[in-house]
């Protein structure tokens, strides 16, 4: 036991080396306090955390008393650091030291090498970094973009459309059921259960006084979705997730599904959903907003309201004019339109947002709430059947 405690004693103090980095005043190689010397594949992690974590953040910063180190300006040098960090920590970690790299040392403009891109470990982030630079790309490295954002996209597709479409298609199905089936679209579960008040003891059946099933399947389009994304430069992991579910949708024959991006003008990108990159690449990420002319929009190509979502997917922050935008909402929401809010699509966690527009939203029956994309097809398999939506209880104004 004695032997145990004192090799647990020896790996916290390997941890807390490696998280406190060298001091000036120690010996070579240790950690404030810790005394403990780092050697082999440990001394290889803690420079890697050195180049990204040291001074103050900045290439060739001072050291702020902990750890000095940098990646400066050499993209040969930010190459081997990202194949460093791949050699050392799992994808996940990975993916993190990456973000903090482009938010602390500038590395954007780098990222726009196809050596680099061809070094990084592509996630939704590194997506949404290269869709702000898209305009700056250099048509040297546009196709290595394009299979980075392509990767990641089918990596998504994979993991969200299949349930994506069993769900919709249920709630299709469900949003289509009638009290006077035919014979042979009786759900007769349903219409058992609907029926044992009436059941005869006697007979042990149960009388069927209510049928309950489902209308026949239309060959036609039987719902629309309008998906509205705000791409503004804090959107940009929603618009991802957003134009993938926007080519999942339009993938399936009973749905129209329209999807609008916006920022103070508006693009139609419609005609794209067959290929979710060609939507991201035609969006362009950062600027102002302006929801009212994004919404104007959508409600011009709106023709049966009965039948139509609109999800609007923005931070609320409105540049254009407020109350013409809450009219807007409004007057759908009377035509029939199901209306849902959603201030991000994504797993960033708790987002930032206009809590005003928010409250007005939710005063007029729409609450505004955050939505992981694992959740994304309950969201809309609830706004198809017009019934209530899964709210989070974090939700704003509920």
């Amino acid at each position: 036991m004695v032997g145990r405690s004192a090799a647990d004693a020896q790996e916290r103090l390997r941890r807390w080396r490696l998280v406190l980095g060298g001091g000036e005043g120690g010996a070579a190689g240790t950690g404030e306090g810790t005394g403990h010397v780092l050697s082999g594949r440990d001394a290889a992690m803690d420079r890697t955390l050195a180049a990204l974590y040291g001074g103050d953040g900045r290439p060739g910063g001072p050291a702020g008393g902990a750890r000095s180190a940098g990646l400066g300006g050499s993209a040969p040098q930010v190459a081997r650091w990202l194949g460093d960090i791949r050699t050392y920590f799992p994808a996940s970690v990975v993916q993190v030291m990456q973000r903090d790299a482009i938010d602390r040392l500038g590395l954007a403009a780098l990222l726009l090498e196809p050596e680099m891109l061809e070094a990084v470990e592509a996630d939704v982030h590194l997506v949404g970094t290269l869709l702000s630079l898209n305009k700056a790309m250099p048509e040297t490295t546009r196709e290595t973009a394009r299979a980075v954002v392509r990767k990641v996209v089918a990596d998504l597709e994979r993991r969200l459309a299949t349930r994506t479409r069993a769900t919709v298609t249920g709630a299709l199905d469900r949003s289509a059921r009638t009290g006077r089936p035919r014979h042979r679209d009786i759900d007769w579960n349903r219409t058992v259960r609907a029926n044992l008040k009436n059941y005869l003891p006697e007979h042990r059946t149960v009388v069927p006084e209510r049928l309950v099933g489902y209308g026949r399947a239309a060959h036609g389009v039987r719902k629309e979705i309008v998906l509205c994304i705000d791409q503004s430069g804090s959107m940009a992991s929603s618009v991802v997730y957003a134009s993938v579910f926007g080519a999942v949708l339009a993938s399936m024959r009973a749905i129209s599904t329209r999807l609008v991006a916006f920022d103070t003008a508006v693009v139609d990108l419609t005609d794209q959903l067959d290929d979710p990159v060609d939507v991201l690449f035609g969006t362009q990420l950062g600027g102002g907003t302006d929801i009212n002319r994004a919404l104007a929009y959508c409600e011009s190509r709106i023709t049966r309201p009965a039948d139509t979502v609109v999800v609007l997917i923005s931070d609320l922050y409105e540049g254009g004019i407020r109350q013409e935008m809450l009219r807007r909402v409004a007057a759908m929401k009377a035509s029939g339109v199901r209306f849902v809010a959603l201030l991000a699509l994504s797993d960033d966690g708790a987002p930032s947002y206009d809590r005003e527009h928010a409250a007005a939203l939710a005063a007029l029956g729409v609450p505004a709430f955050a939505c992981t994309p694992d959740h994304f097809p309950e969201v809309m398999a609830a706004a198809i059947e017009k019934r209530p939506l899964p709210i989070p209880d974090t939700a704003a104004g509920s």
